[in-house]
């Protein structure tokens, strides 16, 4: 163990499977659409649905397969073999084309290309499955498992930087990629990494000694019983702080770098260093300032996380100039502020997500964490987005030679703002979250006391 409580080979684990996970899942969120509309069929109302339905498959999976992983005591199978079968199901996608079936099934071209779109389809929920197994399920437990309170601001300061970092692997270098291999050549190289973490995980994942077998598969409602929600007041309100945050983040999120490209008139090489810059600086300041927020009150610093956040967005929206140097410093700096609260929050949240987990539940908690972070977000988030996409209406205008991926409409401004009005909400549920943290805190801890005290008298 280091002077933190964390030893070596728990930051290895961490980082390597943290990192590679988000990679694909960056792959998926920016690659998979992109792949479908150039390759198959420019098809929006597809790209939709296999957005949403791979909500549903990951928050629907986390729930059994994170209460099988309590029932079962065992995190570092489910995250290493599910890795392995993961980046098989990766590499497998780049494999589909409505030429290969049109040949294998010997139809038309347009059935081919419909057909083609449903197996699209199919395949991301089955890879998301076993993604969701791996990652989301039990590596995400597995985290709570090995961690401690006292240390755990500094462990979640790098989980949330994680994001990023993969962020800008994927958006700085895998377009190149895609250019030189193709989508095919990409998806099996990843699938490939993917697979041998998993088969790394094998020889370096230890589970906590603490970890017991527990439960059954009826505990898959276990976090949705008004007696679990009642007694863990903190958690739930904490998941309902990331719900309202994560709508934020998808307001505008799927559009940013389309609409860099296009309203702004950004080139691949301007909007890869501004969003590189900000993304890099705002990694470091966030791991400047994880390790002193052990040492403070997590919940009130929700506070100036979400100001920074909405300020950030705010700056965005009204960042765009005559001057395109201005836009690029503007928009550049103002970006920062927003990559910085959006680590920030989802640091501090993901602590005391943990701090407010009840040991040895972990697992059958991840589902309900899913939830809020990822199904509700994403269901409702982007339709926030594209609705106020469609009512400004603002069509491509003519950029040259600019390498553009858009619809009939572009991305407009006002994404960021209503981004920054649904992260205004957070203050209206800090307060209450505060509130109930002392309360349970306060509870606990006169529990405890107790306990100590009838253990005292029984040994007199």
């Amino acid at each position: 163990m280091d002077k933190m409580g964390f030893g070596r080979k728990s930051w290895l684990v961490l980082i390597l499977f943290g990192l590679v996970g988000q990679i694909a899942w960056s792959v998926e969120n920016m690659y998979f659409n992109l792949f479908v509309f150039e390759t198959v069929s420019p098809d929006l109302d597809t790209v939709t649905l296999m957005v949403q339905l791979s909500g549903i498959a990951a928050t629907v999976t986390t729930l059994f397969a994170g209460t099988l992983s309590d029932k079962l005591g065992n995190r570092r199978r489910f995250i290493s073999f599910g890795y392995i079968i993961w980046g098989v199901t990766v590499a497998l996608f780049g494999f589909l084309s409505a030429g290969s079936v049109e040949k294998l099934f010997s139809l038309p071209s347009a059935k081919a290309v419909s057909v083609t779109l449903v197996l699209v389809v199919v395949g991301d929920c089955v890879m998301t499955v076993f993604g969701s197994t791996a990652n989301d399920a039990a590596f995400n437990a597995w985290v709570t498992d090995n961690t401690k309170e006292e240390f755990r601001g500094k462990v979640e300061g790098v989980i949330a930087v994680l994001p990023l970092i993969a962020m800008l692997i994927v958006a700085g270098g895998f377009g190149i990629l895609v250019e030189g291999i193709g989508y095919k050549g990409l998806f099996t190289a990843l699938g490939a990494v993917i697979t041998v973490c998993g088969v790394i995980g094998i020889f370096v994942i230890k589970d906590s000694p603490a970890l017991e077998k527990k439960g059954t598969l009826k505990d898959v409602v276990f976090g949705f019983k008004p007696s679990v929600i009642k007694a863990h007041p903190t958690l739930y309100l904490t998941l309902l702080i990331i719900g309202v945050y994560g709508v934020a983040c998808q307001i505008f999120m799927p559009y940013l770098i389309i609409y860099m490209k296009t309203y702004l008139g950004f080139t691949t090489l301007e909007y890869s260093v501004v969003f590189g810059l900000a993304i890099v600086l705002g990694a470091a300041a966030n791991l400047a300032f994880a390790a002193k927020t052990d040492k403070l009150d997590k919940t009130k610093l929700l506070y100036p996380a979400a100001g920074i956040f909405a300020l950030g967005l705010l700056g965005m929206y009204f960042a765009h100039f005559n001057s395109k140097s201005a836009t690029l410093a503007v928009f550049g700096i103002f970006g920062f502020v927003m990559i910085t609260g959006y680590i920030l929050i989802s640091a501090l949240s993901g602590a005391l997500v943990r701090d407010y987990t009840p040991e040895n539940d972990a697992g059958k908690l991840q589902g309900v964490r899913m939830i809020f972070s990822v199904l509700i977000p994403m269901l409702v988030g982007p339709m926030i987005g594209n609705a106020l996409n469609k009512a400004a209406a603002i069509p491509l205008p003519d950029l040259g030679s600019a390498d553009v991926m858009t619809t009939q409409y572009i991305p407009a401004p006002s994404v960021f703002l209503a981004g920054a009005i649904a992260a205004a909400v957070l203050f209206a549920v800090i307060p209450l979250l505060i509130k109930t943290a002392k309360r349970e805190k306060t509870q606990t801890e006169a529990k405890q006391a107790l306990e100590e005290n009838n253990e005292t008298e029984n040994q007199l």
